[in-house]
C-alpha cells in the first residue's frame, strides 16, 4: 500500500480515514525547505534577543514575561544546576503541564486521526518546527505507537491544548501509549518501536499542542460513518416503504424539481433506484389484503394451511356508494388493508425533505472539516520571507486555533442526528401499531393464543435511543467558559461537539439497524399476504375468495349476483397479477439480513438477533451487499 504523502495542503477526508484505520504516511519532500526556513528564522530572532510570544515569553496570561539569559533558580540554596536552557525548558513545560485530560482514552483510530493532522499542518512551513521534530512525529505515527489521549479536558481553544499535549508527551518520553496491543509508559514504547525522545526546540511545544485536532479528528471520522448512515437510513426507508405498499409519487423527479435542495433531490433519486422493480409500491388499493388471525379453517389447501396468517376484505355495499360512483368504477369496493387514499403519512411521504436536510447539514460540516484538514492552526504565525520592520510583522499573533468554524458545523450535526432517528422511530412504530401499519398484524406477530408480544419492545428501544439522542442535541458551543486567568475569554467547546457527534453517529446507526430489523418482518408479512391471496385467487373460484370477504349480502339477496361479479373482479385482477416483490435493492438488503436472522413466526429471545442487526449497520453488511448489487 502506497503511504500517503502530507504536504499541508493536500490531505483529503478519506486519506485521513485510511491513516486513521492503519495506513502510513510521508513527509513530501518539497516542502521540508519551507518547514526548515521557518525554524531557522525563528533560531535566529532568538539570538537577536527579538521578544516573540511563545518563543521568548511566557504563555496565556505570561504572554507579557520575557525569558531571561538564565535560570533565577540555579540561585536558591540547594538548588540543582538545569540542564537546559530556558527556551527549552519553556516548551517541555508546556507539554508535560498541559497534559491532563481524564476519563477514557480515545480509540486508536481517533488518535492516528490526530497525529496525521498535526504532522500536516505543520508541513504548511509557517510553525517554527524543525524537520527532525517532524520526522521523529511521523516515525511514531509510522510505528505504530498510539499515544494514550483521556477524552475529556479540551476547550477548543487555544485549540484542543490538553489532547494534544498527550499526543506530543509521547514524543519526548513521557505519558503513555499503545503499542502492539499493550498500554504502557511512552517512553518504553518508543523503545521497543527503535526510537527516541525528542528534546523540543523554540516554539515546538506550542507548534505541537496549539490546534484543532482533536475535534477535527473525532468531526472527519464521524461524518465518514454518518454518510454510510445516510444511506442506510434511505435504505431502511425503502424497506419500509416497500413494507406499506406505499405510493411513490411524493419521490418522482418532477416534484423535487420544483423545490431542489441538493440532499432532498438526491434522497428522492436515491429511493427511486432503491424501489425500482417494486411490485408492491403503488399497488391498487383494493389489492391489499388486511390480516386475519390464522384458525385451522383458514385455508383451503395443506400447503396453504402451512401460513401463520388468514387475510381479508371487507365489501362496500352498493348503498354505500351514493355520490362515489366515479371513484368505485376505478377501484375495485373491498376495504383491505390500505386506505383509499392518495397520500401516506409524513414519515413516508417527507423522507425526501427530512432525509435531504440532514444531507445538508452533512454536507455543510464536510465542507468546513475540509478547509480545516489543510488550515494551519497554531499560533503564532511564522512569516519567515514577509518584508517588515519589525518581527512583529513577520511572527504574528493570530486565532487559527480557535475551534468556532469547526464547533458550529458540529452543532448542526449534532441538531441533525436526532433528526434522521426520530423519522426513522416513527416509521417502526407505525410498522408494529396496528392502527396505522395498514393491516398488518399488531408488532407483526400471528399472536394467535394472545401470548405474544412480537416487535413491541423494539420500538421501545428505538425510542429510548432517540430521546437520548435528543437530549444530547444540546450544543455545547453556545456556552463558553473563560480560561487562562480570562486571558481565553472566549472558547468554543468544539472538542465536546465533535466528541458528541462521533457517539451519536454509532447510536443513530442502532435506530437505524433496529428499523431494518421490524422493516423486514413487516415486508415478509405484506409480501406472503399479498402473494397468499394471488395464489387463492389463482387456483379457486370466486365463491371461495368470497369467503374471504366481509360484509357481503346473503346468498339468497338481490345484491348477491352483483356482490358474487365484483369478487370474480377482484379474483380476476389477483390472478392475472406476477407474484408480488419488492424493488430488487430492498431485496438484496432483505436477503443479507436473512442470512443472520429468521422471520419471527412465533415470540423467542430476540436480544442476539437485535444485535446481529445492529452489528450488520455498524459494519455496513447489508449497505455494502446493496452497492454491490445495485452496480451489477
Amino acid at each position: 500500500m502506497n503511504k500517503i504523502q502530507l504536504d499541508g495542503r493536500s490531505l483529503t477526508r478519506s486519506q485521513l480515514v485510511a491513516v486513521a484505520y492503519g495506513a502510513q504516511v510521508e513527509l513530501a519532500a518539497a516542502q521540508l525547505p519551507a518547514v526548515a526556513r521557518a525554524a531557522d528564522f525563528l533560531a535566529e530572532q532568538v539570538r537577536r534577543e527579538e521578544p516573540i510570544y511563545g518563543v521568548s515569553t511566557g504563555f496565556g496570561s505570561n504572554a507579557d514575561r520575557l525569558l531571561g539569559s538564565h535560570h533565577l533558580r540555579d540561585q536558591l540554596p540547594g538548588a540543582k544546576r538545569s540542564q537546559e536552557t530556558l527556551h527549552e525548558e519553556l516548551q517541555r513545560n508546556l507539554i508535560v503541564t498541559h497534559a491532563v485530560c481524564v476519563g477514557d482514552a480515545f480509540a486508536p483510530e481517533i488518535v492516528r486521526a490526530m497525529l496525521c493532522i498535526r504532522v500536516n499542518t505543520l508541513m504548511r512551513g509557517h510553525s517554527g518546527i524543525r524537520v527532525e521534530t517532524l520526522q521523529a512525529l511521523t516515525a511514531m505515527l509510522n510505528a505504530g505507537i498510539v499515544p494514550v489521549v483521556p477524552q475529556l479536558g479540551s476547550v477548543g481553544a487555544s485549540g484542543d491544548l490538553a489532547p494534544l499535549s498527550h499526543l506530543a508527551i509521547v514524543l519526548l518520553g513521557g505519558g503513555e501509549a499503545f503499542f502492539e496491543g499493550e498500554r504502557m509508559p511512552g517512553a518504553q514504547a518508543l523503545e521497543r518501536a527503535g526510537l527516541k525522545p525528542v528534546k523540543l526546540s523554540y516554539k515546538e511545544g506550542l507548534a505541537l499542542n496549539n490546534g484543532t485536532a482533536q475535534m477535527l479528528a473525532c468531526g472527519v471520522l464521524a461524518l465518514a460513518r454518518l454518510e454510510d448512515m445516510l444511506d442506510t437510513a434511505d435504505l431502511a426507508a425503502a424497506m419500509t416503504i416497500d413494507a406499506f405498499a406505499g405510493r411513490l409519487g411524493a419521490f418522482a423527479e418532477e416534484v423535487h424539481a420544483l423545490r431542489p435542495h441538493p440532499g432532498q433531490v438526491q434522497v428522492a433519486e436515491n429511493l427511486r433506484k432503491l424501489l425500482d422493480g417494486s411490485t408492491l409500491a403503488d399497488i391498487p388499493y383494493h389489492l391489499v389484503p388486511r390480516f386475519r388471525p390464522w384458525l385451522p379453517q383458514s385455508w383451503d389447501t395443506e400447503a396453504a394451511q402451512q401460513l401463520s396468517f388468514d387475510i381479508g376484505w371487507d365489501w362496500v355495499p352498493f348503498g354505500q356508494r351514493h355520490g362515489r360512483e366515479k371513484f368505485y368504477n376505478r377501484f375495485r369496493p373491498f376495504r383491505g388493508g390500505k386506505k383509499h387514499q392518495p397520500q401516506d403519512s409524513y414519515s413516508l411521504r417527507c423522507i425526501p425533505q427530512v432525509h435531504g436536510a440532514v444531507r445538508d447539514a452533512i454536507a455543510q460540516a464536510a465542507r468546513v472539516l475540509e478547509i480545516e484538514l489543510n488550515s494551519l492552526t497554531d499560533n503564532p504565525i511564522v512569516f519567515p520571507d514577509a518584508k517588515a520592520e519589525h518581527v512583529e510583522q513577520q511572527v504574528i499573533s493570530a486565532g487559527h486555533f480557535h475551534g468556532m468554524p469547526l464547533a458550529l458545523a458540529m452543532s448542526y450535526v449534532k441538531a441533525a442526528i436526532p433528526v434522521l432517528a426520530s423519522i426513522s422511530e416513527r416509521r417502526l412504530n407505525k410498522l408494529v401499531d396496528p392502527a396505522t401499519n395498514d393491516g398488518l398484524p399488531g408488532f407483526l406477530i400471528g399472536n394467535e393464543d394472545a401470548t405474544e408480544s412480537g416487535h413491541m419492545i423494539v420500538q421501545y428501544t428505538a425510542a429510548a435511543i432517540v430521546n437520548d439522542l435528543a437530549s444530547r442535541a444540546h450544543p455545547a458551543s453556545v456556552y463558553s467558559i473563560p480560561t487562562s486567568a480570562n486571558a481565553e475569554d472566549h472558547v468554543s467547546m468544539g472538542a465536546n461537539e465533535a466528541r458528541h457527534v462521533l457517539a451519536m453517529a454509532d447510536d443513530l446507526g442502532k435506530v437505524l439497524a433496529l428499523e431494518l430489523y421490524t422493516a423486514a418482518q413487516a415486508l415478509d408479512l405484506r409480501r406472503d399476504m399479498i402473494n397468499a391471496a394471488r395464489d387463492l385467487a389463482d387456483r379457486a373460484d370466486a365463491a371461495t375468495l368470497a369467503a374471504k370477504v366481509f360484509g357481503g349480502p346473503a346468498a339468497d339477496s338481490a345484491e348477491h349476483a352483483g356482490f358474487i361479479a365484483e369478487v370474480e373482479g377482484l379474483r380476476a385482477e389477483l390472478s392475472a397479477a406476477a407474484e408480488f416483490r419488492p424493488g430488487r435493492a430492498v431485496a438484496i438488503a432483505h436477503a443479507k439480513l436473512r442470512e443472520a436472522i429468521a422471520f419471527l413466526d412465533h415470540d423467542r429471545a430476540l436480544d442476539g438477533e437485535v444485535a446481529t442487526a445492529v452489528r450488520l449497520v455498524r459494519e455496513g453488511t447489508v449497505l455494502s451487499a446493496v452497492r454491490a448489487g445495485m452496480r451489477d
